[in-house]
């Protein structure tokens, strides 16, 4: 069965005009279910992350400064949302939720959170509409569980995922793959495993063909026991904050192309859904949904 991770509190709000559309996190599950293409019971209520798990990734600093509401201006600039306890407490579910799904992942081959993605939030900060880094959490709990481990970060977000890329630039369990805009923020990048830089405006047909060629390279260098697949939809060419130009039929190709491969190599995946931007809620909500339409495909 695909279980999915939603919590109520990933529902939070951000004031009027902010530019960052927190409202696909709630219309989402209600879009898949009222289409069919998912259960009711197949979302699950992840838990709370532990002080303690949050700090096997973050530093101590950096998280009292969240708990106790203390970031600096600049600091909370840099994160770009408005800072409150509620957002902290947001993130300390998601990120729960992302370990949790690739403990679902490793019964059911794959498994899938509504939020998540939070990958430029480093160690010691966060940036760019990130604050707990999710994946990096999930893969430091699993490998707490098992040091032996290989994980496969395949991050397809526009953006490179510059503050998992950091947290595991020592790290040889972790490979951290990132296919993202070149002139994209940050334009500051960090060094993952494995970078592609793409230039600006290429659409479907290019894309696809970098991503069949990723795919081969890593069947060769890499054997991940587990994949993280961040699978923003701000690839498309209507995002605001993008410089790609894929459609909707791209970016769904997209994720078939990942979830055939880990499927293939019979390696559990866990999706996270990451950014997306689009002026249209509606078409950001469809690109997001297609991820589950391709899974469900998968299941049954």
């Amino acid at each position: 069965m695909l279980k999915i991770a939603y919590a109520p509190v990933y529902k939070y709000s951000l004031p009027n005009g902010h530019r960052f559309p927190m409202e696909k996190y709630e219309i989402l599950p209600e879009q898949l279910l009222y289409e069919g293409s998912i259960q009711r019971e197949q979302f699950f209520h992840p838990d709370r992350l532990t002080e303690a798990e949050i700090l096997k990734t973050h530093t101590p600093e950096y998280l009292d400064k969240l708990f106790q509401q203390k970031l600096t201006a600049k600091e909370v600039r840099r994160i770009g949302f408005p800072m409150t306890e509620a957002l902290v407490e947001r993130g300390r579910y998601i990120s729960m939720a992302t370990y949790q799904c690739s403990l679902y992942a490793m019964e059911y081959g794959i498994s899938m959170n509504i939020a998540g993605g939070t990958h430029h939030a480093f160690a010691d900060h966060g940036e760019g509409f990130c604050i707990l880094n999710d994946v990096a959490i999930a893969s430091n709990l699993l490998l707490e569980g098992d040091p032996n481990m290989k994980i496969l970060i395949l991050d397809l977000d526009v953006h490179q995922g510059n503050g998992t890329a950091h947290i595991f630039q020592n790290n040889k369990s972790v490979f951290t793959c990132s296919m993202h805009g070149r002139n994209n923020y940050p334009y500051q990048k960090e060094v993952s495993d494995y970078d592609i830089e793409l230039d600006k405006g290429i659409g479907d047909d290019e894309y696809l063909r970098s991503l069949a060629e990723l795919l081969d390279s890593l069947s060769e260098i890499f054997r991940p026991d587990i994949i993280f697949y961040i699978a923003g939809v701000d690839v498309l060419g209507i995002d605001r904050l993008g410089t790609l130009n894929l459609t909707r039929n791209g970016a769904k190709e997209r994720d078939r192309m990942v979830i055939d491969y880990a499927q293939r190599h019979g390696i559990p995946l866990v999706v996270v859904m990451g950014g997306g931007y689009a002026v249209s809620l509606a078409a950001i909500v469809d690109a997001h949904a297609n991820t589950y339409r391709v899974a469900m495909d998968y299941m049954s």
